[in-house]
């Protein structure tokens, strides 16, 4: 039984961050649509990135980079409700679904978490000194911004990337 659930553990959450992958993502994030969708809610999508993670590889090593992807995924799962999932997309960019979350809610969730970020992870760099990043995010609602998964991750994927050609350290909501 320790080792199925050993199992079951490793094939939804990632190695690195210990938070949902992109599988266990796609799969839920289609449920919660649908219960949406049954129930007449809106469905909150924060897609995130951290800025100038590249450069932070580049320059620090990916020794320092797993640190930040650590940290992050270490917060996150703190500053969302229960019923939220926080997943790892891929690379540096995650994904939180919030079932029954508003335009407004969704919002006010990821500029606390852009602030958040921004103000409390801070990783040791071998020099003495230490890493402060920023993140940027986009924010899509179901059913405003997009319709089915693809719809609405589109939608905030579109929206994270204005975040970052505006100057990145920014939340900018889906067009629709």
């Amino acid at each position: 039984l320790q080792l199925r659930e050993r199992l079951h553990h490793q094939s939804v959450r990632d190695q690195l961050t210990g938070l949902f992958n992109r599988r266990y993502m796609e799969e839920s994030l289609e449920r919660e649509l649908l219960r949406a969708e049954r129930h007449s809610l809106d469905l909150g999508i924060i897609m995130l990135d951290i800025d100038h993670f590249k450069k932070v590889n580049d320059t620090h090593g990916h020794d320092i980079g797993d640190r930040v992807l650590e940290s992050l995924g270490a917060m996150l799962p703190n500053l969302i409700r229960g019923e939220d999932i926080a997943c790892r997309y891929g690379g540096e960019e995650f994904i939180l679904i919030m079932p029954g979350a508003s335009i407004e809610d969704t919002m006010r969730r990821a500029e606390e978490i852009r602030r958040l970020i921004r103000t409390r992870i801070s990783v040791p760099l071998p020099d003495g000194g230490d890493l402060h990043i920023t993140a940027s995010s986009g924010v899509a609602v179901h059913p405003t911004h997009g319709a089915g998964a693809d719809g609405i991750v589109k939608a905030a994927d579109d929206a994270l990337y204005r975040s970052k050609r505006g100057g990145r350290d920014r939340v900018t909501l889906a067009e629709g």
